[in-house]
């Protein structure tokens, strides 16, 4: 009698989501991108950084400005046809002040946070 081998587990991939989003706050710029993991690059960008943005800011490290980007960052992810991201936070982010300002104007932009 020939004793089958044991099922495998799931790949840990399979449970992965596939769109991340990450924040990086400086004292003079507030940033954010989506990360496409399974490929490991930048599926869409915003910066405070950006020409184009820096002269429609008053300010471009404060809570204004994090709103502005992640709203900007919600309306590039529609055009790309990508509806929904999960959050990573690093350890010492709360979700509170700029985090939660671009997290907020993200989901009003229309991106289904998972």
């Amino acid at each position: 009698m020939v004793i089958p081998p044991p099922a495998r587990a799931p790949r840990i991939v399979d449970y992965l989501k596939p769109y991340v989003l990450k924040m990086h706050f400086t004292n003079k710029f507030v940033s954010a991108q989506v990360i496409h993991s399974p490929t490991a690059t930048v599926a869409s960008s915003a910066s405070s950084q950006e020409k184009t943005l820096r002269s429609t800011m008053e300010c471009t490290r404060d809570v204004a400005a994090a709103a502005k980007i992640g709203k900007i960052l919600g309306e590039r992810l529609l055009l790309k046809g990508i509806p929904a991201v999960s959050v990573h936070l690093k350890r010492e982010q709360k979700y509170h002040g700029k985090v939660k300002a671009v997290i907020d104007s993200v989901r009003e932009a229309g991106v289904k946070l998972l």
